[in-house]
C-alpha cells in the first residue's frame, strides 16, 4: 500500500485537505478541483444469495481506466458488518481488483456506522425521556426504532440494522452539513392520539445528532491494490433502502477524475433504478454510461439451473436500464469453471439485442482485467437520455403502480394495514423507495428469471420525512437480518 497521502497527490489533494487516520486511510476535508467527470453505473441482474461481484468489478473498471491514462476514482458503499460475519461476506471487492486496507474497511473503517447508529438511538432515547418527564408533546406512538449494526434476529420487534435506518439516509442524502441538520430535524420520530406528527426538532436533538455526525458526513479515501484512489462512503442496503454511497462522496469523486465508477446494490430492479429515482433527482447527477454485471452462476440459478432459461433475467435488465441510459454494456464476470461456448451464448444473447459486452477478469488478471470494457467505456456517445418512472405531482397510488409495471407487474394489491396507512398520508409529493426481495424482480424470492404481469402486494408504508422518501413494503421484507447456519465468523482468527 502506499502512504494515503501519495494518493491523494493524484486527485490533487494536499495533505491540509486531508484527515489521516494513520498511513492507509483518510477522510477528505476540502476539494479545490472541478473536474466534472462522466459518471459509471455498475448494476446487475438479480443475484445468487453470495453477490455477482458489483463491487470487484467497479474497482477493476476503476484499475484499468487508470492504466489507460484517465484519471478513475472507484465511488463505493461502505460495509456492514452483518453481511460481514454472516452469510455474503465483506465489500472490498475479490482476488486482484480489491481496496486496501481491506480487514481495516470491512471492520470498524473510520467510525461512521458507529456514529449513524449512535446518532439514530440517541434520537431514540431522546423521544422515550421526553415521555418519562412528562410527555409535553403528547407522543401516544413512536415510530422510530433503535438500530443497531450486526445481524441479530432477536431484536427484530424493536430494531432495524443500520443500513436500512433513516438516518443513514439521510447521511447519504445529504448536500453538506446543514442540509443534514434539516433532514435529522424532519425525521418523524412519533405521532399524538389524534395524528399529529412529532418530528426530531420538537425534541431540540438535531443539532446534538449533527454534532455526532460531523465526521462522519466526509468521505473517505483508500486505495486500490494498484494505489489507485477510492471513495468510500455511506451504506445503505439496497433490498430494504436505496442502495447507494452517498451524495457528498459521488460529487467529490465527480470533482477530481475523469471517471467515476458506483455501484448500486443487487439487480438493476433494486438500487440500479434507486440510483435514477432517489439519488439522481435529489443530486442532479446522472449516469452517463450503466454496466450491467453479469456471471453464468446467476444467469443459472435464475433459469433453475438452465442458461437458456437464465438468460431471461439479463433480458429485463437490459431492457430495464436502456430506458435511463442510452449506454449500457454487459459485463460478464468470469470465474474459472466458465465454459467457453457458455460465455459465447451470451455474447450472442447480447448482440442480438444490440448491445455491448465485455468479459471481464478483474479479479484474476487485477488491473488489466477489464482493459477492453474500458476502452469500450471511453469510445461510448454521450448520453442523452433522462427518464424517471413516475412525476412528483403522481399521488402515492400511481408512484407504486408505475413503479410496478418497471418490474413487470400488471396489478398491485395493498394488505389492510397498508391502505390504512395510504389514506392517512398527505405528503404524497415525496418520493418513494420500494422494499422487496433482491433475489426476484417480483415481491417473491421464487419467482426467478423474468416472470411477466404478475401481482405484487404493498404490506407496510412508513415516511422517511427526512430522507425525503415514503418507505413502501412489499412482500415478506426484514429491516433485521439473521445469521446463517454456518455464519462467516466461524472462519475468522487473528494472527499475530
Amino acid at each position: 500500500m502506499e502512504n494515503i497521502k501519495l494518493v491523494a497527490s493524484k486527485l490533487n489533494l494536499n495533505e491540509e485537505d486531508l484527515f489521516c487516520y494513520g498511513n492507509y486511510k483518510a477522510k477528505i476535508e476540502n476539494i479545490n478541483t472541478n473536474r466534472n467527470g462522466k459518471l459509471i453505473l455498475v448494476t446487475s441482474t438479480n443475484p445468487t444469495p453470495y453477490g455477482e461481484g458489483k463491487t470487484t468489478l467497479s474497482i477493476g473498471i476503476c484499475d484499468s481506466l487508470n492504466k489507460l491514462g484517465y484519471l478513475s476514482v472507484a465511488d463505493l458503499r461502505e460495509p456492514s458488518l452483518g453481511p460481514v460475519f454472516g452469510r455474503k461476506g465483506g465489500a472490498v471487492g475479490g482476488g486482484k481488483a480489491i481496496i486496501e486496507p481491506s480487514m481495516d474497511i470491512n471492520l470498524h473503517f473510520n467510525g461512521d456506522f458507529h456514529a449513524i447508529t449512535s446518532t439514530n438511538n440517541l434520537i431514540c432515547a431522546a423521544v422515550d425521556n421526553h415521555i418519562f418527564q412528562g410527555n409535553e408533546l403528547k407522543i401516544d406512538k413512536v415510530l422510530i426504532k433503535r438500530c443497531i449494526d450486526m445481524n441479530d434476529r432477536s431484536l427484530r420487534d424493536n430494531f432495524v440494522i443500520t443500513p436500512a435506518s433513516e438516518i443513514m439516509a439521510i447521511l447519504c442524502l445529504s448536500k453538506d452539513i446543514d442540509d443534514l441538520r434539516e433532514r435529522i430535524g424532519n425525521i418523524i420520530v412519533g405521532i399524538t392520539k389524534d395524528d399529529k406528527e412529532i418530528y426530531a426538532k420538537d425534541l431540540h436533538v438535531e443539532n446534538a445528532c449533527t454534532l455526532l455526525l460531523k465526521d462522519a458526513i466526509k468521505p473517505n479515501l483508500v486505495q486500490t491494490l494498484y494505489n489507485n484512489p477510492v471513495i468510500v462512503h455511506g451504506g445503505p442496503f439496497a433490498n430494504i433502502a436505496h442502495g447507494c454511497s452517498s451524495l457528498i462522496g459521488t460529487k467529490s469523486s465527480l470533482k477530481l477524475s475523469d471517471y467515476t465508477i458506483t455501484e448500486a446494490g443487487f439487480g438493476s430492479d433494486m438500487g440500479g433504478i434507486k440510483f435514477f429515482d432517489i439519488k439522481s433527482r435529489v443530486g442532479d447527477i446522472y449516469p452517463d454510461i450503466v454496466v450491467i454485471n453479469v456471471t453464468i452462476k446467476a444467469l443459472k440459478y435464475n433459469g433453475n439451473d438452465s442458461l437458456e432459461g437464465g438468460i431471461k433475467n439479463l433480458e429485463y435488465h437490459i431492457k430495464n436500464m436502456q430506458k435511463f441510459c442510452d449506454n449500457v454494456i454487459v459485463a460478464l464476470n468470469k470465474f474459472d469453471d466458465d465454459l467457453d461456448e457458455e460465455i459465447e451464448f451470451v455474447n450472442n444473447f447480447c448482440k442480438d439485442l444490440s448491445v455491448e459486452f465485455s468479459v471481464c477478469e478483474m479479479y484474476q488478471k487485477g488491473i488489466d482485467g477489464c482493459i477492453t470494457l474500458a476502452e469500450k467505456i471511453v469510445s461510448m456517445n454521450e448520453n442523452k437520455k433522462k427518464y424517471f418512472v413516475y412525476d412528483l405531482e403522481d399521488t402515492l397510488e400511481e408512484k407504486i403502480f408505475k413503479m410496478c409495471k418497471m418490474f413487470g407487474a400488471s396489478k398491485v394489491e395493498y394488505t389492510s394495514g397498508a391502505k390504512e396507512k395510504l389514506n392517512k398520508l398527505n405528503n404524497t409529493k415525496m418520493m418513494i423507495c420500494i422494499c422487496k426481495t433482491p433475489m426476484s424482480i417480483t415481491d417473491d424470492k421464487l419467482n426467478l428469471g423474468y416472470p411477466k404481469d404478475f401481482k405484487m402486494t404493498v404490506t407496510d408504508i412508513k415516511v422517511y420525512n427526512g430522507a425525503g422518501f415514503i418507505v413502501v413494503y412489499m412482500g415478506n421484507v426484514l429491516l433485521m437480518p439473521g445469521m446463517p447456519k454456518n455464519p462467516n465468523y466461524l472462519n475468522m482468527n487473528i494472527s499475530e
